[in-house]
């Protein structure tokens, strides 16, 4: 990982030393409206290399959005190294590019099971480099591309460890024109892949695999817990002040620490219920349309779409961990006062930051409502690759509880 600002204008440097020569940078077209994915393909051009722009990711990819990326790259190529330049859109369709170029089949054959095949694959994939402009999804530094599977109406995505970028270029800069809307979501993304890796199953109580049949998501471990800890903190200023001044530097580039702090820290440990619950939430849309995003289409964007049900979550999975969701309280809320009940520290000071920053009450503001709750189950079933890290295993009761408790949180 590399970090600060001018940071970005070294990946030709950087990618120079690979041996590449054709570099595909792929971004969406509001981020290619910067210009900044253009300064960064001037960029390599002066180190010798060849690139190209791709400026056609769909914001919260699709398998066909995703399928024609790939359909870009493959017509066009071959590459020898992608360069990511967005959120966490362009960045895990570059993911996916990568894969996909680099090795045989379709999307459907690597997606994680039940939705898809969970090929692994076979050969190696090459140099990316991924230059997050939002601050949140952490795709800089995982090892998963999510998307929408448009015909099951279901997010899911494809999860191995040779997704992971080979470097992240986090430049502090880029993020100067996302708007509050997107930060406010972006920033909820980060808390809650903080919170959830800080309070998932111990890595302890996973069965001990043999190497290959490891999985990137390990549960909490004190490597993990470190970059948490870290990025809640930043996170607990930096969000509410990014927010309300988009040009207050300091917050800016203390938002961004805490994003990658806290993709360091979940890509290893993992996320469990809220964003199981997210992926459907996103995927069974209707009309809702945030501020801040693409108003073409509806969309509840992944990181509002996992806060949603964060507060009634963490009071789930409270009895597995007291003493981390309180600590989790009191770096995220010191001034919070203590409820007489332990189990609703964390809601509260959770539910206080969302209102603060403009997050919709709960899930019935996007547009669901009790009727909507079995289909939304349904949905977050079948993420059992997160259910599983989860410190406290939910039924389908549970999750139903925990959407219905989420359809107003204030």
């Amino acid at each position: 990982m590399k970090y600060g600002a001018g940071a970005c204008d070294e990946i030709g440097y950087d990618l120079k030393q690979t041996g590449a020569r054709r570099v595909l940078v792929v971004t969406d077209p509001g981020v290619a409206a910067t210009g900044w994915p253009q300064r960064i393909a001037d960029g390599l051009a002066g180190y010798g290399l060849l690139a190209e722009v791709f400026d056609g990711v769909h914001v919260e990819p699709t398998d066909v959005s995703m399928a024609k990326a790939v359909e870009f790259a493959r017509g066009t190529g071959p590459w020898d190294a992608f360069v990511a330049v967005g959120g966490g859109s362009s960045i895990d369709t570059a993911k996916a590019v990568n894969l996909l170029t680099s090795n045989e089949g379709e999307l459907m054959d690597y997606i994680n099971p039940p939705v898809g095949g969970g090929r692994a694959p076979a050969a190696p994939l090459k140099p990316l480099v991924a230059v997050p402009t939002t601050t949140g999804t952490g795709a800089e530094s995982t090892t998963v591309c999510v998307l929408d599977v448009l015909s099951l109406r279901v997010k899911t995505g494809i999860s191995h460890l040779k997704l992971r970028p080979t470097l992240a270029v986090v430049d502090p800069r880029l993020t100067a024109s996302q708007p509050a809307g997107v930060t406010a979501a972006s920033g909820m993304d980060i808390l809650c892949h903080a919170v959830e890796s800080y309070t998932a199953k111990p890595y302890t109580e996973f069965e001990r695999k043999q190497p290959e049949q490891r999985v990137p998501y390990c549960g909490s471990n004190p490597v993990a817990d470190m970059f948490a800890e870290r990025a809640l903190t930043l996170l607990r200023e930096a969000l509410p002040a990014a927010v309300a001044d988009g040009d207050d530097l300091r917050a800016r580039e203390n938002l961004a620490l805490a994003a990658t702090f806290a993709g360091m820290g979940f890509g290893n440990a993992g996320v469990h219920i809220p964003h199981a619950n997210a992926y459907p939430i996103a995927g069974q849309v209707r009309d809702f349309v945030p501020d801040g995003y693409p108003p073409e289409e509806p969309l509840v964007p992944h990181g509002m779409a996992v806060s949603l049900t964060a507060p009634e979550a963490f009071r789930f999975t409270f009895t597995a961990a007291p003493e981390r969701h309180l600590r989790v309280a009191e770096l995220l809320g010191p001034d919070v006062e203590r409820p007489a009940d332990d189990a609703d520290h964390l809601p509260e000071v959770l539910r206080r930051l969302m209102s603060r920053i403009g997050i919709p009450n709960g899930i019935g503001a996007v547009g669901y409502g009790e009727s909507d709750v079995d289909s939304l189950v349904e949905g977050a079933v079948k993420q059992q690759r997160l259910l599983s890290i989860a410190p406290r295993t939910p039924t389908e009761e549970d999750l139903a509880g925990i959407l219905r408790r989420s359809v107003s949180l204030w």
